[in-house]
């Protein structure tokens, strides 16, 4: 019986989970630096104490509309694959313990929701938490737009 800790957040009415591994740091939204030629999603980019943060909204990246962005939009600013990428949420609720064996598997949905990037489904707090894998959600295509945004800003340094 294994147990992990998650970070839950909310988007629209929905709970989810990553876990708390991942996560570097948790800070309020800033404006940022857009940038051309990125999917919609990627909001533009922030210096982070010298590092170049990409900012991903995940209401976008989930296609369940569009953020507004208050002063209570948080962003969790996560280490993926040796990089610190933000992603934005409309709040941040709590750091949970899960047992991995109560993790139901996430229903396949077909071609309208992939379903690939989510570790499951869980009971918590008498809510029903989505379970994202962090990893498979942020795909080598959006690694390598990360990557070569990462080179636009450094070559206007």
């Amino acid at each position: 019986m294994d147990k992990c800790e998650y970070l839950t957040f909310v988007l629209g009415t929905e709970t989810y989970a990553l876990d708390i591994l991942a996560v570097k740091e948790i800070r309020s939204y800033a404006p940022v630096t857009t940038l051309a030629n990125t999917p919609p999603y990627v909001k533009g980019v922030l210096n982070l104490r010298g590092d170049i943060v990409p900012i991903i909204d995940l209401r976008l990246k989930f296609n369940i509309g569009a953020a507004t962005y208050t002063d209570f939009t948080i962003v969790i600013m996560l280490h993926i694959n040796e990089r610190i990428i933000g992603i934005v949420v409309d709040e941040v609720s709590d750091v949970i313990v899960i047992d991995t064996d109560t993790i139901q598997p996430a229903p396949e949905m077909g071609g309208s929701f992939d379903s690939a990037y989510l570790d499951g489904l869980v009971e918590a707090n008498d809510n029903l938490t989505i379970i994202v894998n962090i990893n498979k959600l942020m795909t080598s295509q959006d690694m390598g737009i990360f990557a070569h945004i990462h080179d636009q800003v450094e070559d206007t340094i």
